[in-house]
């Protein structure tokens, strides 16, 4: 083997190992989170946007929402490896070491942390800690003890947009910001419930306590569904009547939670898979739709 093929050898090797720590940070959640945040720095800006302090949001919420996932990783690898879904993540597939996924990803949630409390300020930095702690310690054991893990665990993915409006205003005493965390609690419940009901048999082999697991009608599932759907159309609306948004939002956000629940009452008739991944696909969209109303509400008013 020549010098070249040598050197090209090894940057092949390095690409892959970038690419498995990136995948360690689950790259989708992260980036969903980053979102929000954003959703909330938006909302909770008061006159001009500063964007020096909306960047240093942006990176430490970045560091500590990456390392959140990993450290998830690093606590499920076993149980990732039981999974179809999830057999292949860098840990259970022997791509990164146990030891270096921990390294790594508290290495990532404390640069987060101190990054939000020195260059964002204290509240936002308090408000990431506490998702993260929610996260990893109340949520990730709960799944495998308790159906309420799905409840627990809407608290840490509704607070980012709570940390961005933080970050932007340096209080949590805002009602607006909590309109939005209702927003994204009551969607999450949903969305994971029908997550969990496509990949039911993934779950019930690791040992995971889902909402499908003992509720073989799938009644509670339903109630679970449907009534955070419904929940969601006074809490949208409540931004217009605080004069928040405008009706370019309101009307944007009316419809999409009315499909929403066409969808969930599709799932509600016949409690099978395909209306399931109805309510999955449909849940992928939904909250998207609603951060790009407000934003194009941001923008246009």
């Amino acid at each position: 083997m020549d010098k070249t093929e040598t050197q090209t050898g090894s940057s092949s090797v390095f690409l892959d190992t970038v690419s498995d720590y990136y995948e360690l940070t689950k790259p989708g959640i992260t980036f969903s989170v980053l979102a929000s945040m954003l959703i909330g720095f938006l909302m909770g800006t008061a006159g001009s946007l500063d964007f020096p302090l909306m960047f240093h949001a942006i990176l430490g919420t970045y560091l500590i929402a990456a390392g959140t996932s990993a450290h998830n990783m690093f606590i499920e690898r076993g149980l990732d490896g039981l999974m179809h879904r999830t057999s292949k993540r860098p840990i259970p597939d022997s791509r990164i070491s146990s030891k270096n996924s921990l390294i790594f990803s508290v290495t990532l949630i404390f640069s987060g942390l101190f990054y939000l409390l020195l260059m964002v300020n204290p509240v936002a930095g308090i408000v990431s800690l506490a998702t993260t702690i929610i996260y990893l310690f109340a949520y990730t054991p709960l799944k495998r003890i308790s159906a309420l893990n799905v409840f627990v665990g809407a608290i840490p993915g509704a607070l980012p947009v709570v940390g961005g409006w933080a970050a932007a205003s340096g209080t949590v005493f805002e009602h607006g910001m909590w309109i939005l965390f209702g927003i994204v609690f009551c969607w999450q419940v949903p969305h994971v419930i029908s997550i969990a009901w496509v990949c039911r048999k993934d779950y019930e082999h690791a040992g995971f306590q889902m909402l499908p697991k003992n509720d073989p009608m799938g009644l509670k599932a339903v109630i679970w569904v449907i009534l955070p759907m419904l929940i969601l159309f006074p809490t949208v609306y409540k931004l217009y009547a605080m004069d928040l948004v405008s009706w370019i939002y309101l009307g944007g956000a009316l419809l999409s939670s009315a499909l929403f629940l066409y969808y969930g009452i599709k799932f509600a008739v016949a409690r099978d898979i395909s209306t399931a991944k109805g309510v999955m696909f449909s849940s992928f969209a939904y909250l998207p739709l609603i951060w790009i109303f407000i934003f194009l509400d941001w923008i246009i008013l």
